[in-house]
């Protein structure tokens, strides 16, 4: 289950092979699987809370674009019919498959989306998009509404993210961390009623749990979820100020 929380006894240490201070991504994707999101066989959903009115993740289409240090990127909300080739095929690369376990036909891909888009808004696939080129993946997801929340201290509003990064020259390079502080501050300055950012990769993943602490999130917990081993990533913002 739950390691002890950082808030409650302190900072708890990273996993192994995992520096605390900046660094790049490292080699590899740059990815973290549906997991506890998922809504495949297999995962316990425990008792979840109603679905917000209207729009769960306030509208993620209208969030705009983010100015980062590789260039302008934005999340554009997933259409199947567009979009389904440049996914199934990223998560057939090897490096993509071991986390995210969707390698197989576009049908595969196409079924976990479908659960997505056929939902109430608390999860949205996404591209990224980068200077206007289709580049990673991402899901978006109310934490608080999702069965994550029976592994870890949820609050109202906490909004989860699900990443990989599509294309094997864009990892590597640092272009994980800039990415995913981009859009933690796109979640942060979107979502008002948002205290907190989390994320849940493998904890074997090294190089994605670097990628979070570069883009400053802090390893809060170890859990123990259905499917995996999962460091507990939280960015807060109340320390957005320190960043």
């Amino acid at each position: 289950m739950l390691a002890a929380d950082a808030e409650d006894t302190g900072e708890p240490r990273p996993p192994d092979g995992v520096r605390t201070s900046p660094t790049s991504p490292g080699q590899g994707a740059i990815r973290t699987p549906s997991g506890p999101s998922a809504s495949g066989t297999g995962v316990p959903r425990p008792r979840l809370g109603p679905a917000a009115p209207g729009d769960p993740l306030d509208h993620i289409a209208g969030w705009g674009r983010a100015a980062t240090p590789v260039g302008a990127f934005r999340l554009v909300p997933v259409r199947l019919g567009r979009d389904l080739p440049h996914i199934a095929g990223w998560m057939n690369d090897p490096e993509v498959a071991a986390y995210w376990e969707l390698a197989g036909p576009d049908t595969v891909t196409a079924a976990h989306l479908r659960r997505q888009l056929a939902g109430d808004g608390r999860s949205v696939p996404c591209l990224g998009v980068l200077e206007g080129t289709p580049m990673s993946y991402w899901e978006i997801y109310r934490a608080d509404l999702d069965p994550l929340a029976g592994f870890y201290p949820a609050r109202p509003h906490d909004t989860g993210l699900h990443v990989l990064l599509g294309r094997g020259a864009d990892r590597g390079r640092g272009l994980g961390g800039a990415l995913l502080r981009a859009v933690a501050d796109l979640v942060l300055d979107s979502r008002p009623g948002c205290a907190r950012v989390v994320a849940e990769p493998d904890i074997r993943n090294t190089p994605s749990v670097a990628a979070f602490l570069t883009a400053g999130f802090r390893f809060s917990a170890e859990v123990g979820l259905p499917t995996k081993r999962a460091a507990l990533m939280i960015r807060d913002r109340a320390a957005r100020h320190l960043l």
